[in-house]
């Protein structure tokens, strides 16, 4: 089972929830709102996606643009950019997939595709 965090009235989100539904794909639900990922979960996350760290960040969201975080992330560490992204879960981009060896930021249905059709198939085997 991945877990897939998501905001349930971010449209993207609806749509690689219905996504996973239709592939009848087993995921453990959680409104990123409510219950915000921590420090450690962001830092195992992006260690493991092998993805930058820009990536996990909302930046099309409403609190990215009012802290101005486009002019100053280039000046903050990644300690300093994960300890802010564990602040609110509204600077974190949706939804993610965390599946035991991948992280999937984002819905990209090609990618999902390929990551979770891929781990179905190695349930089945």
């Amino acid at each position: 089972m991945i877990k897939f965090i998501c905001y349930p009235k971010c449209t993207t989100c609806q749509k690689a929830k219905k996504w996973l539904d239709d592939n009848k794909i087993d995921y453990e639900l959680r409104d990123i709102k409510g219950d915000n990922p921590s420090l450690e979960e962001l830092s195992a996350w992006y260690k493991m996606s092998g993805l930058p760290l820009k990536k996990f960040f909302n930046t099309s969201g409403l609190l990215y643009k009012s802290m101005e975080l486009k002019d100053k992330l280039p000046t903050m560490s990644e300690e300093e950019q994960l300890k802010l992204l564990a602040t609110d879960g509204m600077l974190v981009k949706r939804p993610l997939a965390i599946g035991k060896d991948f992280v999937l930021v984002g819905f990209k249905e090609s990618e999902w595709s390929e990551k979770l059709k891929i781990e179905l198939f190695e349930k089945i085997e």
